[in-house]
C-alpha cells in the first residue's frame, strides 16, 4: 500500500485543525483521526495544546487561570498555543505529511493566525470543529474525560466538576463559532449526528469526511479471536481452506459459553467471520446471525498457500530471507503483504468505528494482528509482531482517552512449532 504523497496524487501536506469548547470530544476525534491517519499510510502527529500547558506549567490550574480577564493567565496560554503550533509546522517540515493541532481555537482572531501560519508554508488547512448541544453528551464528557485529566488528579469528584464547569463558562463567553467563508471546515455536531462540510475537497480531505461520518464515541467491547485449531495448523501448512481439528471443535463449544456468558452480560452482540470454513465452523454455534467478510480472510501466500513453512525454508531460501529482512512489507509472491492487508481492512475498519453495537471477530492470525493493532493504536509496522495465540479471546473495551485489554485463555491448549515462518 502507497500513499497518495507516494503515487504523486497529492503531495501537498495537511494540517488539521480542531475547534470548539472544552468537553467537546475535540482531543477524543483528533486521537481518532491521528489513529485512522497511520493506518492509511500518513505520517500524522497530534499537537495538544493542553499536554503542552501541563509539560511547561504543571497541571492544577484553577479554573481563574483560563479567565481571558487573567493576563498572566492568557500571555502563559498563549506561549504553550505558539509552542504547540511551531512544534506542528516544524513536523510538517520534516517527515510529517499531516499535523493535527489540538486546541480551542474558539476565535475568529485565533483560527486566521493558525491559518495564516499553516497556509504560509505551503499546507492546506482544514478545522474540525466539534459542536455539542446535548447537555447529556457534555456531562458525559466531563465525568467520564476531564475528571480523570492530570489538572484533577487526586481531587474530589464534585469539587472537580464545579471548577471544570467554572472554566467551560469562561471559554463560553469568548467562543465564536466556525463561520469564516475563507476557511475549509468541518463541522461535527452531537458527535456524528450531522456532519458539516465547507470547501472540502481533494483525496485525503474526503477520506477524513467518510470516516468522521461513521466514528462515535460510544464505548462497547469487541473481542478479537483466530478460529479453533485448523489441520493447516496440525500440519504447520501456510493458508489454505481446511476445516478446524477435533481441537478445534473443542475450541468452538467453549467459544460458545464464553459468547453466551458476554451476550448476558453485554445484549445483542454482532459476530463477524472471514468466508473461510475454519472461521465458519469456529463460529457456527454461536446463537445469532454471522455477517462472513471476505475481506477478513487470512493474508493471501501467494504461491506458498499450502506449503509447509519446511517446504518454503529449503524451496525458497531467498523469499524467507525476504520476510526475515522486512515482515510488514514482505509481500508473498503473487500475494499480500501486511502493508496490503491493511489496505484490504480498511471498509471493515469503518464499519467497526461505525457500528456501534458490541462485536466479536472471529478470523485469522495476520487479520487478527492488524485489526489488534489498529484498535490498540499501536504503529502499523508492528502489526505483523503481535502475539495471537489460538483458543485465546482477546477482550478490547474502548473508552474516552484509552482502549483497555485482557485477554482469555479458553484452551485447550496448543503446541505451535517456533520455525522461520511459523506464523503468517
Amino acid at each position: 500500500m502507497r500513499s497518495p504523497a507516494s503515487t504523486g496524487l497529492s503531495r501537498q501536506k495537511l494540517a488539521i485543525a480542531m475547534v470548539g469548547l472544552p468537553a467537546r470530544g475535540k482531543t477524543y476525534l483528533a486521537r481518532k483521526l491521528s489513529r485512522y491517519l497511520s493506518w492509511s499510510g500518513q505520517s500524522p502527529a497530534v499537537f495538544n495544546v493542553g499536554q503542552y500547558r501541563r509539560v511547561r506549567l504543571g497541571a492544577g490550574q484553577r479554573a481563574s487561570f483560563f479567565d481571558p480577564a487573567d493576563g498572566e493567565g492568557s500571555a502563559a496560554r498563549a506561549q504553550v498555543a505558539e509552542e504547540a503550533l511551531v512544534d506542528a509546522c516544524e513536523w510538517l517540515r520534516g517527515e510529517g505529511t499531516v499535523a493535527i493541532y489540538d486546541a480551542t481555537n474558539t476565535t475568529r482572531e485565533r483560527r486566521a493566525t493558525i491559518a495564516s501560519r499553516f497556509e504560509g508554508e505551503g499546507h492546506q488547512v482544514i478545522f474540525v470543529e466539534s459542536i455539542c448541544n446535548d447537555p447529556a453528551i457534555v456531562e458525559a464528557n466531563v465525568r467520564a474525560t476531564k475528571l480523570e485529566s492530570p489538572d484533577y488528579e487526586g481531587e474530589d469528584p464534585e469539587e472537580a466538576v464545579r471548577d471544570f464547569r467554572a472554566r467551560l463558562s469562561l471559554y463560553e463567553r469568548a467562543y465564536e463559532p466556525i463561520d469564516e467563508d475563507a476557511l475549509r471546515y468541518i463541522k461535527i455536531i452531537d458527535l456524528g449526528r450531522d456532519v458539516v462540510l465547507h470547501r472540502i475537497e481533494g483525496y485525503l480531505p474526503s477520506r477524513l469526511v467518510y470516516f468522521l461520518l461513521n466514528v462515535h464515541a460510544q464505548p462497547r467491547t469487541i473481542w478479537l479471536t483466530r478460529h479453533g485449531q485448523s489441520t493447516s495448523n496440525l500440519h504447520h501448512r501456510i493458508g489454505g481452506d481446511a476445516s478446524i481439528t477435533r481441537l478445534g471443535a473443542q475450541y468452538a463449544e467453549r467459544l460458545r459459553g464464553f459468547y453466551d456468558e458476554q451476550a448476558r452480560a453485554h445484549g445483542e452482540i454482532a459476530v463477524w467471520t472471514s468466508t473461510l470454513r475454519r472461521t465458519i465452523e469456529t463460529a457456527r454455534e454461536l446463537p445469532t446471525t454471522k455477517v462472513a467478510w471476505r475481506a477478513l480472510d487470512e493474508i493471501d501466500a501467494g504461491v506458498c498457500d499450502g506449503m509447509t513453512y519446511d517446504e518454503v525454508r529449503v524451496s525458497m531460501a531467498s523469499e524467507a530471507e525476504a520476510r526475515a529482512r522486512d515482515k510488514f512489507r514482505y509481500r508473498y509472491p503473487r500475494g499480500e503483504s501486511y502493508q496490503d492487508l491493511i489496505e484490504r481492512l480498511e471498509p471493515v475498519i469503518l464499519e467497526l468505528e461505525r457500528l456501534r453495537t458490541p462485536l466479536f471477530v472471529v478470523s485469522h492470525q495476520a487479520v487478527a494482528r492488524v485489526l489488534y493493532g489498529y484498535l490498540m493504536e499501536l504503529a502499523p509496522e508492528a502489526s505483523p509482531f503481535h502475539d495471537i495465540p489460538l483458543h485465546t479471546v482477546i477482550e478490547l473495551q474502548s473508552g474516552p482517552t484509552a482502549t483497555t485489554e485482557r485477554r482469555h485463555a479458553l484452551g485447550p491448549r496448543v503446541d505451535v512449532p517456533h520455525k522461520f515462518m511459523s506464523s503468517p
